[in-house]
């Protein structure tokens, strides 16, 4: 019955294996769902590594993977997945940014062709399935869990990812971009009366003008949504590489002074819903 939120990899664009990073974390995109019997990962940063370990020890033997797109940052850790390369391990992986062209399996067999990768997909020893829906769909999954979808609005696009299950929901915002003044109606809807909201917070509103076109959004604007959309606790994610430990605490307690049911997603961290 339990519902809970795990942290695997927190930081976006590129993994920051260095000492001053280590209280937040420097892995890449990676968060894990347990719903019940179910485990969902979203995305497959450099964070799905340790994850894989982890399920390995736990005897996991199938799996839903979301992924909110396919820029380097959210895939790469895929070859690295152990599960994936075990006999009789199940996965299912969903994608809602490219419409067929190209497919999913094609985009996920590309990184692990030579000469970037010396072990093709196709040599991976699990049964892995690839689902491709419209960003704005919603479909069940095994045992009453629910999954609605939105569009983002990111280069070569994104898809942000509603899990409803007894009764409460987490919502996974990452990456998109705002538009000053004009709240983005599409995640307002994804994230209405949820439980848990994690964000793409990448920058502060200073760092964001100066980027604006990159895809990424700020925890202001995260705030400003939160409060719209009756937001019980949202979570600061996608961490900008050149913010250190120093820098996310700074950033954590000036959300935390706007939004009090706020903080910034740490490698390791479970978030328990029911």
């Amino acid at each position: 019955m339990g519902f809970s939120v795990t942290f695997w990899g927190v930081r976006g664009t590129v993994p920051c294996p260095n000492p001053s990073y280590m209280g937040y974390g420097g892995n890449t995109s990676c968060v894990e769902v347990t719903a019940g019997d179910h485990r969902i990962v979203i995305d497959a940063g450099t964070g799905i590594r340790a994850l894989g370990k982890h399920w390995l020890k736990d005897g996991v033997t199938e799996a839903t993977l979301l992924l909110s797109h396919t820029h380097l940052d959210h895939i790469s850790g895929f070859p690295f997945f152990a599960p994936a390369y075990t006999k009789g391990f199940g996965l299912r992986i969903v994608s809602g940014h490219l419409s067929g062209n190209p497919s999913i399996e094609a985009v996920m067999a590309r990184q692990m062709e030579r000469p970037l990768f010396p072990v093709p997909l196709r040599t991976m020893g699990g049964d892995i399935s690839f689902v491709e829906i419209a960003a704005g769909q919603s479909f069940p999954l095994e045992g009453g869990i629910q999954v609605r979808t939105a569009p983002l609005n990111h280069p070569d696009g994104a898809t942000g990812y509603r899990i409803e299950y007894a009764g409460k929901a987490f919502v996974y915002v990452t990456d998109t971009e705002h538009v000053p003044g004009q709240p983005d109606r599409n995640v307002l809807d994804l994230i209405a009366g949820a439980d848990l909201v994690l964000y793409d917070s990448t920058y502060t509103e200073e760092e964001w003008r100066q980027r604006i076109g990159w895809g990424h959004s700020t925890w202001a604007e995260g705030v400003r949504l939160a409060r719209v959309a009756g937001v019980k606790r949202l979570v600061l994610f996608h961490h900008d590489p050149d913010h250190d430990d120093a820098a996310m605490a700074a950033i954590e307690a000036a959300a935390q002074a706007e939004f009090p049911d706020c903080f910034a997603a740490r490698e390791g961290t479970t978030v328990t819903l029911v």
